[in-house]
């Protein structure tokens, strides 16, 4: 099994920015960030498993399994106190992460606008939540296209640059609508990853877009975290780094750069 992964910045900077892209997302979706954040950090992003350009794999493919491979690379290329950023599917990724491996070699965490799952006591505590996502992996599994396309729409709400959302849909459809469905049901519904936040000990920050569905609960995940600070975006959609691109980079600058003491 083979990852994409795209690596930008010089190896020996002070920090380390490791970009994890959400659901059939790869890389590409933080290029702006990559750019940005180039010049003073070394960065890195990938295509999880059976995204992008990385191996298709027909096991696997869960949030503790991307965990491990996570731990794979950050061992092959030799990253030590990196901060973490996961968006959306990649939040139950580090959670996984958080949970078999601990933080003591991460140096911080940002979670993008995603509540940890809770596993299935979603289905007894949000059904009509539950009811909605179900009846979109009919829509998916029936017309990938017309689906991702939707999808889009939904999660970016500001005009883009030529050609970004094409390519995110070309990204996501490589992954095949079965694997994409399973990738799905493990990020929100196998597993409850909640007690993940009580060991992390680096320090964390939360953004959450002040749409999100899930608001309530990245908000309260403070309260549980020891070190943990929390930002709302305003007027953003769930991809809050491509609608507001320069108030995501300006926190998380401040926040890299509070953890370099700078």
């Amino acid at each position: 099994m083979a990852l994409r992964i795209v690596e930008a910045g010089d190896p020996a900077a002070r920090s380390t920015i490791i970009f994890i892209p959400g659901w059939s997302a790869g890389a590409d979706i933080w290029s702006d960030q990559i750019e940005r954040f180039k010049s003073e950090s070394r960065v890195i992003s990938f295509d999880p498993r059976s995204q992008g350009e990385s191996t298709k794999t027909v096991t696997g493919n869960t949030p503790e399994q991307r965990a491990a491979d996570l731990h794979v690379l950050l061992t092959k290329e030799g990253v030590h106190g990196a901060v973490l950023v996961g968006w959306s599917q990649a939040v139950q990724d580090i959670a996984a992460y958080v949970q078999r491996f601990g933080t003591r070699d991460i140096g911080g965490i940002v979670l993008v606008d995603a509540a940890v799952s809770d596993g299935a006591n979603a289905i007894a505590e949000r059904p009509a939540e539950v009811a909605f996502q179900f009846r979109l992996f009919s829509t998916y599994l029936g017309n990938q296209e017309a689906y991702l396309r939707g999808m889009f729409r939904a999660i970016v709400s500001k005009p883009q640059a030529a050609g970004v959302i094409d390519r995110a849909v070309s990204t996501a459809m490589k992954t095949p609508s079965s694997i994409g469905m399973s990738m799905l049901v493990a990020d929100l519904f196998t597993a409850d990853r909640r007690d993940a936040l009580p060991k992390i000990t680096c320090p964390v920050l939360i953004i959450a877009a002040a749409s999100s569905r899930e608001l309530e609960r990245q908000k309260a995940e403070v309260r549980v975290i020891k070190k943990a600070q929390f930002v709302q975006i305003d007027d953003s959609a769930h991809a809050v780094f491509l609608d507001q691109p320069n108030r995501f980079s300006a926190e998380l600058a401040q926040f890299v750069r509070t953890l370099a003491g700078r």
